[in-house]
C-alpha cells in the first residue's frame, strides 16, 4: 500500500517540479491531486483536510512562491507534513521502567501480523540489553502456540512453554511468576487475535491486563486494513486503555 501511495505521491511532485515558475493556482492544484491519492489510499477524510490546509498554509506564501526553487519547497513542505503525520520526531520508546519482569501485551484483530510483531519487539529489546522472554498465549488458532516457538528458535530468544489447552490468563500468570525465577526482565505476551465485538474475548484480554498489569499495551494492525483500523482500535482502546 505504501509502494502505492508513493508511486502516485512521486507522479504529482514530478508534474510540479516541471513547471518553472509556480502560481498560487499551481500549488491549489497539485494539493488536489495530492488529497485524492490520499483519500483513494482509504486515509480519513479528516486527516487528510487537515494535512491538506496544513500544507496549504505553510506553501500558498509568497516568500515560497517567488524562491528560485518554488517546487522543491512545495515538495519539502509535503513531506515535512506527511512525515509529523506520521508521527516523525516524536517520542515513542516503549515505557519499560518498574519491577522486573515488566509487561507488554500485543492484541489486534486476526491475522494482524501479532506474533512476528512480538519476535521483532523481542530482538529491539534484547539489542537493547534487555531479556525477554516470548509468551504464546494464543489457544485458540491452530499451531499458534507452535508458530511463536519455531520464531523463537529462529531469532534465539526463550519462549514460555505452553499448551493450547491451558487457559490464557494462566498461561500468563505463570509464564510471570517462571520469569521471576529465571531472570527475565520482558515479558512479550502474543495474545490470540479476535473481533473487537467478541465480548467474550475482549473480556479475556481485560482479566489478562488485571492480573499482569501490563506496562504497555500495543495494538497491532495490517496496514490494508484502511480507515477502519481506527474503529478497532478505538474499540480496543474502550476495553484495555492501549497505550500504543
Amino acid at each position: 500500500m505504501f509502494d502505492t501511495l508513493s508511486e502516485k505521491l512521486d507522479a504529482v511532485f514530478t508534474k510540479l517540479r516541471g513547471r518553472g515558475k509556480l502560481s498560487e493556482l499551481d500549488v491549489r492544484e497539485a494539493l488536489r491531486e495530492v488529497r485524492l491519492v490520499l483519500l483513494e489510499a482509504d486515509v480519513n477524510f479528516r486527516v487528510v483536510k487537515e494535512f491538506v490546509a496544513a500544507v496549504t498554509e505553510r506553501a500558498v506564501g509568497q516568500e515560497v512562491l517567488k524562491s528560485l526553487t518554488p517546487a522543491q519547497q512545495v515538495i519539502k513542505i509535503v513531506r515535512d507534513e506527511l512525515g509529523r503525520l506520521m508521527g516523525e520526531g516524536e517520542e515513542n520508546s516503549l515505557q519499560l521502567a518498574g519491577r522486573p519482569p515488566v509487561v507488554v501485551m500485543l492484541c489486534g484483530l486476526q491475522g494482524a501480523g501479532k506474533t512476528t510483531t512480538c519476535g521483532k519487539l523481542a530482538l529491539k529489546l534484547r539489542r537493547d540489553k534487555r531479556n525477554p522472554l516470548l509468551v504464546p498465549a494464543d489457544v485458540y488458532r491452530p499451531a499458534a502456540i507452535e508458530q511463536l516457538k519455531t520464531l523463537g528458535r529462529q531469532i534465539d530468544i526463550d519462549v514460555y512453554a505452553s499448551a493450547a489447552d491451558q487457559d490464557p490468563v494462566a498461561i500468563c500468570r505463570d509464564a510471570q511468576q517462571y520469569a521471576e525465577r529465571n531472570g527475565y526482565d520482558t515479558l512479550i505476551l502474543d495474545t490470540a487475535g479476535r473481533l473487537h465485538i467478541d465480548d467474550e474475548l475482549m473480556a479475556e484480554l481485560e482479566r489478562i491486563k488485571a492480573a499482569l498489569v501490563p506496562n504497555e499495551i500495543l495494538f497491532v494492525a495490517d496496514a490494508m486494513t484502511g480507515q477502519d483500523a481506527v474503529n478497532v482500535a478505538q474499540s480496543f482502546n474502550e476495553r484495555l486503555e492501549l497505550s500504543g
